[in-house]
């Protein structure tokens, strides 16, 4: 079996616009494919197949009153003409696509050797035809013209459950289709509900429509399909069929989408130019106050203006996750130049402890809000967090105050006091060694400790621990450490801000 890439695949569909006469059938194909060749896309060529001695009611056969069957028997081919026109679309290296209307049909496209199984609009739950289909070893594109939500639904978990390489277009079943009726935005809404199918689209528009194309691909469309046929003195064409030149200029508005859209599915490449543009609008970061040697630059000794020097460093590259330690003695007014600094990136210490964190609180299982801010207190500097500091997720900080404290293993809090606040404390989850006063005694879960002012306490864990305090109002200035130099570390507490599904439980999905 040929392997079909369903990526920018581009399928012409003929229908009956053969009219029943295989020449005319035969040089649409050609046609047609030497427009192809114009384009680095993948294309098929479409046919579609009824076996009408069964398809059509012995009771309604030979009426001229019905359009379909009117249409249907007055474009018959032989299986044998069939055969030659599908033999032409794959010596022209085109896939061999064929829609089949009927269970025979289906066996007669997987005896000619057909590439893709096209379902159409009005098949797309016949579900005898479907589990006919779905037995065949071809792949299948399905339009979901006319069709509700649920039965969508349906079908694909029918072809899913199976295993089946598969593929869904938006179509509107209105020939021609007008332009208020166009729905392009199913093409995102099928996306997003079926992220592990890929998505098309399924035109009936007026030929001369180029627009459709272009939001198609913008909106994430792989597959594309239009009614092609040939205007001669014998044969008409249909008001949604295009001719070589419209299927041209439908391809060129196609190359155009996405050439526009650029890459799909990852972060696009910057250029050169674009950094060097932006730069020039960059605030350069200037130094302040006179920095020493080893001195971190803070918020406190710089300042950020344009224009900047070559090798300065940026606004842009300051943040929480990244130190800046002077290598050398730094003027006031002097640019900070990147050379002048030692750099330490501490995004992987955070994710480190960020991972730590979700551990123990999908461990305590306690309830959190769908966003939530938390607030990481090292003491001594992020490098001996997991010796020194807690977490502290803020609830609410009124007249009365909610916090969860998560305290990881062998972390400690140090002997501190509160002038202004009274703290309870409440144990939920792991063990807690709080000393208070020099006194040292060990909490369990569902324990409830009272902290008063001014009484100083430190706390540990052994195992991780998670527990509540409400106190009355937090006050920023109000922990007195007996260390002076944590008192003195104005860079010892980082805000963050998590949505609940960070904290989803892996062994939930």
């Amino acid at each position: 079996m040929k392997t079909v890439k369903f990526e920018k695949l581009f399928m012409l569909e003929m229908a009956n616009n053969h009219m029943g006469n295989f020449e005319h059938g035969l040089k649409i194909i050609r046609k047609f494919a030497e427009v192809t060749k114009k384009y680095s896309f993948n294309f098929g060529f479409k046919l579609q197949y009824r076996d009408l001695d069964t398809f059509i009611h012995p009771a309604y056969k030979g009426r001229k009153d019905i359009k379909y069957v009117k249409r249907f028997e007055e474009t018959r081919l032989s299986k044998a003409d069939f055969q030659k026109l599908k033999d032409e679309i794959t010596k022209q290296g085109l896939y061999a696509i064929c829609t089949p209307f009927d269970e025979n049909s289906v066996d007669l496209v997987v005896e000619q050797g057909f590439d893709v199984i096209k379902v159409a609009s009005c098949s797309f739950t016949d579900w005898p035809l479907l589990e006919k289909i779905v037995k065949t070893d071809k792949p299948v594109i399905l339009s979901t013209a006319g069709a509700v939500l649920a039965d969508i639904d349906s079908v694909v978990a029918f072809f899913e459950h199976r295993s089946k390489h598969f593929s869904i277009l938006h179509c509107v079943g209105e020939y021609p289709t007008a332009k208020e009726n166009y729905e392009l935005n199913q093409i995102g809404m099928f996306r997003k509900r079926y992220p592990n199918i890929q998505v098309g689209f399924s035109t009936h528009e007026v030929p001369a429509e180029l627009d459709s194309i272009k939001m198609a691909i913008a909106e994430g469309a792989e597959i594309f399909e239009r009614h092609v046929g040939l205007k001669t003195d014998k044969y008409p064409v249909n008001a949604y069929s295009s001719s070589p030149e419209q299927i041209d200029a439908w391809l060129a508005a196609a190359k155009d989408a996405f050439v526009l859209t650029g890459v799909k599915g990852t972060r696009r490449s910057i250029s050169q130019k674009e950094k060097e543009d932006l730069n020039g609008l960059k605030r350069g970061v200037f130094v302040k106050k006179d920095i020493k040697q080893g001195k971190k630059l803070s918020p406190g000794n710089v300042y950020f203006a344009i224009p900047s020097v070559a090798g300065q460093l940026f606004a842009n590259d300051l943040s929480k996750y990244t130190e800046f330690i002077a290598k050398k003695d730094i003027a006031a007014e002097s640019p900070a130049l990147v050379k002048e600094f030692k750099i330490k990136f501490l995004r992987g210490k955070y994710q480190e402890i960020g991972g730590k964190i979700k551990e123990l609180v999908l461990k305590s299982d306690i309830p959190l809000p769908a966003k939530f801010e938390y607030q990481l207190s090292y003491h001594y500097g992020i490098e001996k967090f997991n010796k020194f500091g807690c977490i502290i997720i803020r609830c609410f900080n009124r007249e009365y105050c909610k916090t969860i404290i998560v305290v990881l293993p062998g972390q400690t809090n140090p002997t501190h006091a509160h002038k202004k606040k009274e703290e309870t404390f409440q144990i939920l989850y792991g063990d807690l060694i709080i000393v208070m006063n020099g006194v040292k005694k060990e909490y369990k879960r569902g324990d409830i400790v009272v902290v008063e002012r001014e009484v100083k306490h430190s706390f540990t864990s052994k195992n991780g621990a998670v527990f509540e305090e409400v106190s009355t109002t937090h006050f920023k200035d109000d922990s007195f450490y007996d260390d002076d130099a944590v008192n003195k570390n104005t860079d010892r507490k980082a805000n963050m801000t998590y949505w609940s599904d960070w904290m989803e439980d892996p062994r939930d999905k």
